[in-house]
């Protein structure tokens, strides 16, 4: 082979990594965006127009000192409350991945979730 040849074909192995990495590689979405994981949160509102797929990442920001996200299943979801083992994240800046299927969230803090909206649903393909 020339090296011109070999050339190209590394290039394109090179080419075809890069690009297939890209689309394994999840997407990062920050929850509410600028405002954040905060009271009054929309997450029916949040989440029009966006396709989340199983890997992508939910950034949770918010004030530790006065929210929490935890991960529930759809009951504790509908009742605003942990019903079974929930995941707990407490940071601030929380990465949290989606599994494929519907991902459910809320804030239990007080009544945040109940009445201040702070809960969310996410279906990832």
């Amino acid at each position: 082979m020339g090296v011109t040849r070999v050339s190209a074909i590394c290039l394109l192995v090179v080419s075809l990594s890069i690009l297939s990495s890209n689309l394994i590689a999840g997407h990062d979405y920050v929850v509410g965006d600028s405002k954040g994981w905060n009271w009054g949160f929309n997450g029916a509102n949040w989440v029009k127009g966006k396709k989340f797929k199983a890997g992508d990442i939910l950034v949770f920001r918010y004030n530790p000192a006065a929210h929490y996200v935890v991960k529930v299943n759809i009951d504790g979801y509908k009742s605003c409350s942990v019903v079974r083992d929930g995941l707990v994240y407490l940071s601030g800046n929380d990465r949290v991945k989606l599994t494929k299927g519907t991902n459910y969230f809320i804030c239990t803090n007080s009544n945040y979730c109940a009445v201040g909206g702070m809960k969310l649903f996410v279906m990832a393909k």
